[in-house]
């Protein structure tokens, strides 16, 4: 692989976009101009506190080490055109399966597409490696099972009580996405 390759592969980001935003304000969604990328252990203070105002019971730092060392894991974050990291994403590859076991949007940029732009790019990374891609969500989540609806996922089954709640435990329902038939 060549160190161009290297570099895309690190960071995804259309410079092109970014200057016609700057020239022709108008021309550009905001989401063109997020910009997704390797997360490091330095955004962990900007990811914990999205992770915070997203989650009564949130990951702690020692879960996002974790998946730092974890050689299966691909830890992703989304990046605003002033550098703010507003969402973020972790994905598992291993044995033909892929797993997204995180994502989140902050809560004030939530609606507008970066949702959809992570997942779109975690279907890509595992398309490569994976047959299946797997992801669990809360029934009560109606935003986020309607987006992964739209992008071809599809009700497996369900974990019962797997999410701690306010009032007990609420169930996982798995949604999967044949990754083979996107070839």
């Amino acid at each position: 692989m060549n160190v161009f390759n290297l570099i895309k592969n690190f960071v995804c980001y259309d410079a092109d976009r970014e200057f016609y935003a700057k020239v022709f304000p108008n021309s550009v969604k905001s989401v063109d101009l997020i910009r997704l990328r390797k997360m490091h252990k330095d955004d962990l203070p900007s990811v914990l506190k999205i992770e915070a105002k997203n989650y009564q019971y949130p990951w702690n730092e020692n879960i996002f080490n974790d998946c730092f060392i974890a050689t299966s894991y691909s830890c992703w974050v989304c990046e605003d055109e002033n550098d703010e990291i507003i969402a973020y994403a972790i994905l598992s590859v291993a044995v033909g399966e892929s797993h997204i076991i995180n994502i989140s949007v902050a809560p004030k940029m939530q609606g507008i597409g970066i949702g959809q732009k992570i997942m779109t790019h975690l279907i890509k990374i595992a398309t490569k490696k994976a047959e299946t891609l797997f992801l669990e969500v809360r029934p009560s989540n109606i935003g986020a099972i309607k987006l992964y609806n739209k992008l071809g996922f599809n009700e497996v089954g369900r974990r019962k009580d797997y999410y701690p709640a306010k009032k007990g435990r609420e169930d996982a329902v798995i949604l999967a996405l044949e990754l083979v038939s996107l070839f």
